[in-house]
């Protein structure tokens, strides 16, 4: 692409309702090291985001800690802006949805959706809390589910058996709130006519704008047809009231990605340069992206381009879309103390650590991102302690006490700094395909060229040598030239490391097209080491002090993850009574079916011979037709005490083996078994 381009940049806004911890960083850890390439590259690369500051949750915590709605979000927003700002993450302007620009930009976009014809309204008939005086949302109400008689269930589906449901098929319903009956009441919605875009997505969607994972889903969507948005909700509720319509606010998706628009609409009253109409209007010229989870694509994929084209503007450039984060293989968690907060990561190690480990770990997909911890501390120790920062300090003594702090001009390995030089063109590429994983391997496979070159030069020892001192000149300026190319590299990571090798070098801040020159004749700096090596004990004390914000009670938003299975780490030795308890029996397969939202997942309904189990099962890829797997007997964990995840409990688990993908095989007994039989 040529440079000096137009672009502008957003990660999703953070819900101003808990603190930023290591998962939510992954977004804007990958958001930060791209927009600082663009700008290292010299082009006009803008970074945009806001507070996600509306919705009925952040209404009733604010009643719940007595202070106002706009008291809860400012406090959040103090809190998330320096703990990005700690992290190194630089936007442009961090502005909240609670702000006049999205008042006014949301307004004017429902207007034109609905003077275009793109908007409906009929009665609905929903659950009311006569306590409380407000209707409520699915995860407001609890009663018996329907299905399997389970008490004290959500709304919209069964933990128990995971059968989903309307409210309204709940059996005993009372509010979540107040503990209220809840009354059937109607009242007029008002609704998206997002069918009305199925041409303009369907082609938007298979356009590039998509990773083909992500495109794929959409697809899935958009086959199985459209449905109207309902894009209205009733006081109260904080929010921004819908023109016209008294008592009626726009839901928080509505009003959050415009959210975007708004925060770079407040940017550009203070930037002249900076034109709103110019990055908005529908044949704009310059780029939009935005970073998203996965979680989160059908807003950005439909709703937001649908409402974008029916008022007007421009659709986004491409959708950067990524996974979820695990750590040692699983899930976060608070009871291992993996559930870590931003600012319980900052007490005690450096923020560039797990932007280089996120670095070496994102590539272009959408796959989940493991932080393996004892990982963690090998790969930040040996690439950027024992390779980057090495070539430095090994050269550097030399050229102090050798020529008064002055490099030479001469230039020891002339094809070495030759395919220092070659290689920018594919890291630049990676870069800029997000692919960051391939640009730190090619970085430090020319860190490991560098340093095995020092070692074979070995100036320590020719210093020691009558008559060989201009030689070793010639090589520890080679070698900080050298250095000098890899930090220009990896600034986009680094950027603290970066300015303190600038200080070093006594250059000013270095751009990306300064790969190419070389430094000469010229004057250092004192060297202090510039990066020193993590200690496992303070991984170890991070890792309790996460413990300890469990039980102190404090606070935190809820961990990242899509309820699926993952991948689980070998477990400690038992001995054979631990595995005499397990329960092993013989299962029928009654019924098995794909789980909506889930990528992994299969739900199998199964007879174990005395009573019927519910499981989730991650072999979704082996089995593309779950009816094929109905009416098989396989082998079943009995005892396995439940697990609650995010699409219903799973009660029990079925045995496969294989080495994952489509190779997973379920395990099945001999022919004559029967369902219930105990396994021994």
């Amino acid at each position: 692409m040529s440079e000096n381009r137009q672009i502008l940049v957003t990660s999703a806004l953070p819900y101003a309702n808990g603190s930023i911890h290591i998962g939510h960083l992954v977004e804007y850890i990958q958001t930060d090291i791209w927009v600082r390439f663009q700008k290292m590259r010299g082009n006009q690369c803008t970074y945009v985001c806001a507070s996600d500051a509306h919705g009925s949750a952040i209404m009733l915590r604010a009643e719940k800690e007595g202070v106002t709605p706009e008291q809860l979000i400012d406090n959040v927003r103090r809190e998330h802006t320096t703990d990005f700002a700690d992290f190194l993450v630089e936007f442009d302007n961090f502005h909240s949805t609670h702000s006049e620009e999205n008042r006014e930009l949301s307004e004017s976009i429902y207007l034109a959706l609905r003077n275009a014809g793109h908007i409906a309204d009929r009665a609905v008939t929903q659950y009311y809390d006569p306590d409380k005086g407000m209707f409520l949302a699915d995860r407001f109400i609890k009663g018996t589910c329907p299905k399997c008689g389970a008490a004290d269930q959500y709304g919209d589906n069964c933990e128990k058996c995971g059968a989903t449901y309307s409210p309204t098929e709940l059996k005993d319903p009372r509010s979540a709130i107040s503990g209220a009956v809840p009354v059937l009441k109607e009242s007029q919605h008002f609704f998206f006519k997002l069918p009305n875009f199925d041409a303009t997505l369907k082609q938007w969607t298979r356009g590039g704008a998509l990773q083909d994972a992500v495109a794929n889903k959409i697809a899935e969507w958009l086959d199985a047809g459209l449905q109207e948005w309902d894009i209205s909700r009733d006081a109260p509720y904080f929010g921004f009231e819908i023109p016209g319509e008294p008592g009626k606010y726009f839901y928080v998706w509505v009003d959050a990605p415009i959210g975007y628009m708004a925060s770079f609409k407040n940017l550009c009253a203070r930037r002249p340069e900076l034109d709103f109409d110019a990055y908005w209007k529908k044949d704009s010229s310059a780029e939009l992206y935005h970073f998203i989870g996965k979680d989160i694509v059908n807003f950005h994929a439909l709703f937001w381009p649908a409402m974008l084209e029916g008022a007007g503007y421009r659709k986004p450039t491409a959708l950067n879309v990524h996974g979820f984060l695990t750590v040692d293989g699983q899930k976060m968690s608070k009871s291992r103390g993996t559930f870590i907060k931003a600012r319980t990561y900052l007490d005690h190690l450096n923020p560039e650590y797990l932007r280089y480990y996120y670095a070496s770990k994102l590539g272009r997909g959408v796959d989940d991102l493991d932080l393996n911890l004892e990982d963690f501390v090998q790969k930040v120790n040996s690439d950027l302690v024992g390779k980057v920062v090495n070539i430095a300090s090994r050269c550097a003594g030399f050229i102090h006490k050798g020529n008064g702090g002055v490099l030479v001009a001469e230039n020891a390995a002339p094809e070495l700094t030759a395919a220092f030089t070659a290689a920018a063109p594919g890291i630049a590429e990676a870069y800029e395909n997000r692919d960051f994983a391939r640009a730190m391997r090619e970085i430090m496979a020319l860190a490991d060229r560098a340093n095995a070159w020092i070692a074979e030069q070995a100036p320590w020892a020719l210093n020691k040598q009558e008559g060989k001192q201009a030689e070793v000149q010639a090589i520890c300026a080679t070698g900080i030239n050298l250095f000098r190319q890899l930090v220009i590299f990896l600034k986009p990571v680094l950027p603290k490391l970066a300015e303190a090798a600038e200080a070093f070098l006594n250059v000013a801040p270095l751009t990306w097209a300064q790969h190419q020159d070389q430094l000469a004749n010229h004057s250092l700096n004192a060297f202090s080491p510039l990066m020193t090596r993590i200690e496992s004990a303070k991984i170890d004390a991070m890792v309790e002090a996460s413990k300890e914000d469990l039980a102190s009670g404090a606070p935190a938003a809820a961990p990242t993850g899509n309820g699926e299975l993952t991948k689980e780490p070998v477990a400690a030795e038992i001995n054979f009574d631990a595995f005499a308890a397990v329960d092993l029996r013989i299962a029928l397969i009654e019924k098995c079916e794909f789980v909506e939202g889930a990528d992994k997942l299969l739900r199998l309904s199964l007879d174990i011979g005395d009573e019927k189990r519910n499981v989730f099962s991650g072999i979704k890829s082996a089995y593309p037709d779950p009816s094929k797997l109905e009416g098989r007997l396989t082998l079943y964990v009995a005892n396995l005490a439940p697990r609650k995840m995010k699409f219903g409990v799973s009660e029990g688990m079925v045995l496969a083996a294989g080495p994952g993908g489509e190779e997973i095989y379920l395990l099945s007994p001999d022919s004559g078994a029967k369902p219930g039989q105990r396994v021994k």
